[in-house]
């Protein structure tokens, strides 16, 4: 498997995935990801280099997303001051689950955001998908608080303020990694 920039023709694709996910989710009984995500937004994330994707022969396979930027009012001032790198909207198609594809992606982004010299990698993950908080837990994430309040949806509550981190180094992920070098943090 191979891991690659998504282009903007990806973005269909990348739609289907959290579509995929979402049923998925809801099966699971759980909110996360119900409401479509907007085009235009997935194709500038698309545009600005941070979405990756994972292909395996001619299918593409999962997705995630790594950045510097994260949604305001979720870390502190002192942790933004910190060198670090966001994950998020990480998903693998349900023909490669079981097989340990998005903890390999998880230890790339950690690969990467070390390479970019990062000392965290850091997600927000969904307020009440505790199977995921269990996910990035024994994926080596530590919980740091969960943030319940102050929604970017005027009046509503945050649904994806469990916050976690890890450290970020060097490890073999098992990709042929086809990205260009990271930019370096400073």
């Amino acid at each position: 498997m191979r891991i690659t920039p998504a282009q903007p023709s990806d973005v269909s694709k990348l739609l289907a995935f959290r579509s995929e996910a979402a049923a998925w989710l809801s099966r699971r009984g759980t909110d996360q990801w119900q409401r479509p995500y907007p085009a235009d937004k997935l194709l500038d994330t698309v545009e600005d280099g941070t979405v990756f994707m994972v292909r395996d022969g001619a299918a593409t396979v999962a997705t995630i997303t790594l950045a510097l930027g994260v949604e305001s009012g979720l870390w502190t001032e002192r942790e933004l001051s910190e060198p670090s790198m966001f994950i998020s909207k990480l998903s693998v198609v349900r023909t490669h689950a079981g097989q340990n594809v998005g903890g390999r992606l998880l230890d790339w982004a950690g690969d990467r955001a070390h390479r970019a010299g990062a000392t965290w990698l850091r997600l927000d993950a969904w307020t009440t998908n505790e199977d995921l908080q269990a996910y990035y837990l024994r994926q080596g994430f530590a919980h740091v608080r969960t943030v319940l309040d102050g929604s970017a949806i005027a009046g509503g509550p945050r649904v994806s303020g469990w916050l976690a981190q890890r450290p970020t180094y060097l490890v073999e992920h098992g990709f042929v990694d086809e990205t260009p070098e990271p930019e370096r943090l400073g």
